[in-house]
Formats: structure tokens, sequence, C-alpha cells
């Protein structure tokens, strides 16, 4: 934490500009050793969160002309003395520039350094310190939205309140352990239940959430099913408007599961194309085929593609396999290749599986024809809720787990009051579930659960 560290901070490669940032005590005088205004003017001198013009000189050479902004602890992203130099996108004037830095003693910063120092000064908790790699890599409106939310420290705040009021009662609950021989009552009991039930409410309802944050953050899964030659790899195709699949007359060409995520009106679907369904002996086939049903299991909506070419009877006789497999998903059949049909023929095949409870739409992958219904219809199985200003919702794995860990010692408090066990198993109990909110926001942390969530982060960050 004494180092002063330096990172490129914007992507990797030539663009128009790039910023280097520096961090640490002593970094404004390592920038001014390096940096030469027209007008004299050192870094030094300069006001906080400003930003001077000049020149980057090495080994008497002029690297670059840049734009210096100066940041005074502790009003600055990491709270320390900060430096960012914004120069042009050159790779090699970026290098020059680390080379320069790095001469001076400074040294390359670690995956998620900058953002883990601000954590370390109180510039924010833990769970806000992940919402800035959920920002960074936000893709959707409603994941940018719970990112910028979390980050505000809704979440922090959710978590405080609950953690605030079980202090107020472990700490009556551990007074009576000191006058235990007196037999007295400091926390009532009857309060302490109706406290657990609606910490356990609350609980339940963020651990709830998690559904929803998960699709949002990493793309809701949307299965492609149907037989061989079903149109399935035009389709994905035509979705993410990528030749991501190949396309062939010839049956089983896709034997693995292809993956890709596209934005569709600031909803983010995660579209799996998966090898059709067949009768086949072919070990490579085989598998492939179990993939498919195991994909269907881990998708929220299935899109399940009948060729109209083909004979009602082969349609029936598949439906036997995938249908049981269906239950609790949104599914919608596409008959594709209705270009081909007649409009009587047409109005023959709406009827097809009538046991099966989905929506219905006519489209032709290869020509193109109603994609944009599809598109609608996947948005209205999504059902994503508006996303307000104040909304917490879960997206972090490991948050989901300590919520989930918390709910089960509140739940344990309530059944010990049910069971009138002792003050010390009730407050044991009680602190359990607050280690467990206070490790969401890093209250109680370690040095390798740390090491661990910042070392995902990107360089620079």
């Amino acid at each position: 934490m004494n180092d002063i560290i330096c990172a490129i901070s914007t992507p990797p490669g030539m663009g128009a500009i790039a910023v280097i940032r520096l961090s640490g005590k002593g970094s404004i005088a390592v920038a001014d050793t390096l940096f030469v205004s027209p007008s004299g003017k050192r870094l030094a001198d300069a006001k906080a969160n400003s930003v001077l013009f000049g020149e980057i000189r090495f080994n008497n050479e002029v690297t670059d002309e840049v734009l210096v902004t100066v940041f005074h602890a502790p009003r600055s992203f990491t709270g320390e003395e900060s430096v960012e130099i914004s120069c042009h996108g050159s790779v090699y004037i970026q290098q020059k520039i680390i080379e320069a830095l790095i001469a001076r003693g400074v040294r390359l910063a670690k995956p998620g350094e900058f953002t883990r120092r601000a954590f370390g000064n109180g510039k924010f908790d833990l769970s806000q310190a992940e919402a800035v790699a959920d920002l960074i890599a936000s893709s959707s409106q409603a994941s940018h939205r719970v990112a910028m939310n979390q980050m505000r420290g809704g979440f922090a705040s959710k978590l405080a309140e609950l953690r605030d009021k079980l202090l107020q009662f472990v700490s009556l609950v551990e007074l009576e352990l000191d006058f235990a021989e007196e037999d007295v009552e400091f926390a009532n009991r009857q309060k302490l239940y109706e406290l657990t039930e609606e910490i356990e409410r609350e609980i339940d309802k963020l651990a709830r959430s998690f559904q929803l944050g998960n699709a949002i953050k990493n793309g809701i899964p949307v299965a492609i099913i149907g037989e061989t030659n079903a149109g399935k790899s035009t389709l994905l195709n035509l979705l993410l408007n990528e030749e991501k699949a190949i396309v062939s007359d010839i049956h089983g060409t896709t034997r693995d599961v292809i993956e890709d995520t596209v934005n569709i009106n600031g909803v983010t679907f995660r579209f799996i194309d998966t090898a059709g369904i067949r009768h086949t002996t072919d070990t490579i086939e085989t598998l492939g085929i179990e993939r498919t049903y195991q994909k269907i299991a881990q998708a929220s909506i299935v899109l399940w593609m009948i060729d109209l070419t083909t004979p009602t009877e082969e349609i029936n006789t598949l439906a036997q396999s995938i249908i049981p497999k269906l239950v609790d998903k949104h599914v919608l059949l596409l008959l594709n290749k209705s270009d081909l049909l007649s409009e009587s023929e047409r109005e023959e095949k709406q009827h097809l599986l009538p046991e099966l409870k989905a929506e219905r739409l006519f489209i032709s992958a290869k020509k193109r024809q109603n994609t944009d219904q599809l598109q609608q219809l996947l948005l209205k199985a999504a059902d994503i809720p508006q996303i307000g200003e104040h909304d917490v919702v879960v997206t972090n794995l490991r948050h989901y787990e300590a919520l989930m860990n918390a709910l089960e010692a509140v739940r344990r408090v309530k059944e010990g009051l049910d069971t009138g066990i002792t003050s010390d198993f009730i407050s044991q109990d009680i602190r359990e579930c607050m280690f467990y909110l206070g490790e969401i926001t890093g209250q109680i942390s370690t040095d390798e659960i740390l090491g661990n969530i910042f070392s995902k982060f990107c360089i620079g960050k």
C-alpha cells in the first residue's frame, strides 16, 4: 500500500488517446520529473483536480504532448495522491511512458489494485468495489442500472441496517449472560422474534432477487432446439448478425453447443445453438444431443424450431422425447420454412402439438421473415422488470451464498426462540448472521478473499 503504482487504464491496443494512472504518496513528484509545461509550472504547484498541458520527456527526448490531471489525497478514486496522464494512443508512446515511470521506482499495478486501495482507504465497501467491475462489464441498460445502484451503496445500506438491528439485540442478549445467576432478561423475546421474522423476509427477498440479477448480468439463457436441419444455426446467425454457426444441408452438422450474447432493446440474451435431436448411432452426435438436453434444463426460454416440411408423424414422434423436458420453461414454438407452404398448409400446421402450451410464430430464418415479431416475443418472455434507482438486485454469486448462510443462521435464531434454548446459543446464531452480512460488505474479510475478488479485475482499475 506504500508503493507508487502505475498502469494503462484504457483498453489494450492503439486508439486516439490512452490514460496512464499513478497512485500512491509521491506520485505527483515522480510525474514532475517527466513533465515539462510551456509555462514552467510544476505539477506540485497545481491545484487539486486540475489539468495541465505539457510534454513528457524521457532520456532528453520528447515522448509526447500530454494532459496531466492532478488529484490530492483523499479526493481521488483511491483516496491517495494520484496522477492521470492522457497521451496519444500509440502503443509505443504508452510503453515509453510506463518505462520512464518504472525507471523512477514506480511499479506496475496488479489487477484491481487501484480499486483495492480505494476499498482499503474507505472510499467504498467491498460490495461497492465489486460493483465497479460489474459497471465496466455492463452490456445492457438493466445491468448498468443494477451496477450503478450497488456502487452508490444501496445494497450496503440495506445490509448495514439489518446488521445494526441485530447488533442492538445481541448486545442485550449477551448482557444477560453477565447476570446469569440473577436470571434477568434484558432482551424482549417477543420483539426479538418479530425482528428475526422481519430480517428473514428481507434477506429472503434479497436472495430471491439473485435469479433476476444473474439473468441481467450474464444474459437470459435461450436454448434453440429442434430436429436436425430445422434451421437452428441459421436462426442463431440471424439473431447474432454474424456467421457464428456452420449452416449446411447435411444432417448433424452441429454436434456441440455454440453460445453467444446479443442485446435486444436493452436486455441481454445468451443464445445457445444445440445439436439437432434425432435417433443416431454416431457417438459424437449422441454426446451433442445429451448436451442439448442439459442446456434445455439450464435455459429460461426455449425456442423450439420445427421444419414445416417435416411430416407431422415425425414431429409428433420427436415431441415425445422433448415435451417432458419443457416443464416450467417458457417455450416459443417457431414454425420455420413457412415460405415454402401455401396459406391452407400453414393453417393446418398452426395446430401442431396441441398438448404444448406455447406461443407459435411462423418464420423463415433463411429469408428473415417475422424476426422482428420474434424479438418482441423474446422480450415479453424475458419479463425483465424496470429497475428503479433505489432497487437492490443481487447479481454476485458470492453475495448470494453469504445471504443464504445468513438466512440459515437467522432461521436458527427463530427456531431457538421457539424451543426456548439458552441465550448463549441465541447469541451465537445472531453473531453468525451478522458475520455473513458483514462478509458481503467487507466488514469481515480475509486477505485470501480480497485477493480472489480483486484478481478478477482488469489491470488499471
